[in-house]
């Protein structure tokens, strides 16, 4: 048996231990992987947050002279989103190339070109070039020539009055637009719902109802023709739409013609000022919030992505949380513990580890098809082969995310319950209280925060997926809201759209993929916003009932 010397072994007094012993490199290391961590999150949000706001920020409009291969020159207008440097892997070069916005898709096909830096000639950033927000083909980029109102008259653009005509006939543009659109998305909208609704009684009746098909009959000619004279009225709207044109010339020298009711807005980017350019930082950033997208989504706003992701977070989160908490307080506090109890706890966190796309299979087998092809058969069957229910919807999508999200819940909410002190439930059942009545007012409680940790660790994490919703309900453009003033107001079955999927969509789905990218950055930027925003209101509720309870804890 081997002697320890410990005359050899013992310190004198006062001594310090080495650092390897007290583990000061491996607390150094600890806050190294922090200090990374921290560095990498700030590092990506600091892109986001650039790149996202710069979107809605007014860029100037150069007016470059190239030189051509031919040795001629040419005239570009454009606004320089990116430069960048090409090597030449032949000679050993770098050359600088600039990204230019051309606009004018219409006229030039693509909006975007490359040019070498070194064959600019001349470089300038003239004040009288004007920017047109249009419905179709996007940005126009000019300089006026003349307009012709719709009763003929002419205004040339050396005329004082042409800029306040021109406004004037934009907004009055707009308005028609706003007409148009609450027209057939408005009042032709609840026609066709009514529509569909007598098609779908009169298939309920039988042959033999000859009065009631006949009283059908007649609301329905009633209601075809209040249709056809809200089309003739928007139809009307349409033709005043193209009585006003522009006329303008574009940097190469050709001139072009568009109707003034399919531009949205005029402006001239170099010649705003600070205040005129923050305060179309501000404008854009309300359209972008509140507007559709338009052009392949890389143009207009994502109202509707903000509203279907909003809904369905919300949806998701209100079906989750009771069975994930009801499931919780079985495991914890009736089931007896034991193999089986185990079993149960390890697949619930084997199912924390599932592909989401999993969930997303199992979401259209099982309620798509099954549940939703039942309700059809029992409720809908007049609409068949139609289906109502039996296809993707935001019930079925928040369905598949609730399922994604439940071992979340279950272990948020067994590790509340498994917090609260022995003592304060042996005091509950002293008092002469049931199990139940101590668990629903003394454990629940108590329990509280950590059950809404749980939820807002669901929300996050549904929030942000994507695979499963794509099998399951969202669209790249949905045409009405799962909410609206139709009734019955709220509409489980219908599709719509997602931030998430709006990003993937921009991202690598887009015809255009440089006009989409700036909309990729704010899009998710937005994205974060609305999750930590939907979070800070979940964590603000978990404080105060952490403060009202907290005297349950000792």
């Amino acid at each position: 048996m081997q002697m320890i010397d410990i005359a050899k072994t013992k310190q004198p007094p006062g001594a310090r231990k080495p650092n390897s012993q007290l583990g000061e490199p491996k607390v150094w290391l600890c806050a190294l992987g922090l200090s990374l961590g921290i560095l990498m999150v700030a590092g990506l949000l600091t892109l986001i947050i650039i790149e996202g706001t710069s979107v809605f920020w007014p860029r100037q409009i150069h007016e470059l002279t190239v030189k051509t291969a031919d040795g001629k020159t040419e005239t570009l207008a454009g606004e320089i989103r990116k430069v960048q440097f090409r090597r030449d892997a032949t000679k050993g070069t770098r050359t600088e190339e600039w990204l230019v916005f051309l606009g004018n898709k219409d006229a030039n096909g693509n909006a975007f070109r490359y040019v070498d830096a070194t064959n600019i000639s001349a470089h300038e950033t003239p004040k009288d070039i004007l920017v047109a927000e249009r419905v179709e083909y996007g940005n126009a980029i000019f300089r006026p020539v003349s307009l012709t109102t719709a009763d003929g008259k002419i205004v040339l653009s050396s005329d004082a009055a042409f800029a306040g005509e021109l406004h004037r006939l934009i907004e009055e543009g707009n308005q028609r637009r706003a007409a148009i659109e609450h027209i057939e998305k408005g009042k032709i909208g609840s026609i066709n719902s009514k529509l569909n609704g007598l098609t779908l009684e009169a298939k309920s009746l039988s042959p033999h109802s000859a009065e009631a098909l006949e009283a059908i009959e007649e609301k329905r000619k009633a209601l075809q023709n209040d249709y056809q004279k809200l089309a003739d009225e928007a139809q009307l709207l349409r033709k005043q739409q193209q009585a006003a044109t522009l006329k303008y010339k574009l940097a190469d020298g050709s001139e072009r013609t568009q109707n003034i009711g399919g531009i949205m807005e005029v402006f001239a980017p170099n010649d705003l000022g600070f205040f005129g350019s923050l305060f179309r930082f501000f404008r854009n950033l309300w359209e972008f919030l509140s507007t559709e997208p338009r052009e392949a989504n890389t143009e207009g706003g994502i109202f509707p992505a903000i509203f279907g992701t909003f809904v369905m977070t919300l949806l998701m989160s209100v079906l989750v949380t009771p069975f994930g908490v009801l499931a919780s307080i079985y495991l914890r506090e009736y089931a007896k513990q034991g193999l089986l109890v185990q079993w149960v706890r390890i697949c619930v966190n084997n199912l924390a580890g599932v592909p989401s796309i999993v969930f997303g299979v199992f979401g259209v087998g099982f309620f798509v098809y099954l549940v939703g092809g039942t309700v059809d058969q029992i409720f809908f069957s007049t609409s068949l082969p139609t289906p109502t229910f039996g296809t993707g919807g935001i019930l079925w999508a928040a369905l598949t995310l609730a399922l994604l999200t439940l071992p979340v819940i279950i272990v948020a909410t067994e590790e509340a319950l498994a917090a609260v002190p022995r003592g304060v439930r042996e005091a509950g059942l002293a008092c002469g209280a049931s199990k139940w009545q101590m668990i629903q007012r003394v454990v629940l409680p108590s329990a509280l925060p950590g059950i809404l940790t749980g939820v807002i660790l669901a929300m996050a994490r549904g929030a942000g997926e994507v695979a499963p919703l794509m099998l399951v309900g969202v669209v790249k453009l949905a045409p009405s809201l799962p909410l609206d003033f139709n009734a019955p107001f709220i509409h489980a079955d219908r599709k719509f759209m997602h931030l998430g999927f709006h990003i993937y969509d921009l991202g690598f789905q887009s015809p255009d993929s440089e006009a989409a990218k700036p909309m990729v950055f704010a899009t998710t930027l937005l994205l974060i916003v609305l999750v930590v925003t939907m979070n800070v209101f979940a964590i603000r509720i978990r404080n105060k009932l952490r403060k009202k309870y907290a005297a349950s804890t000792f």
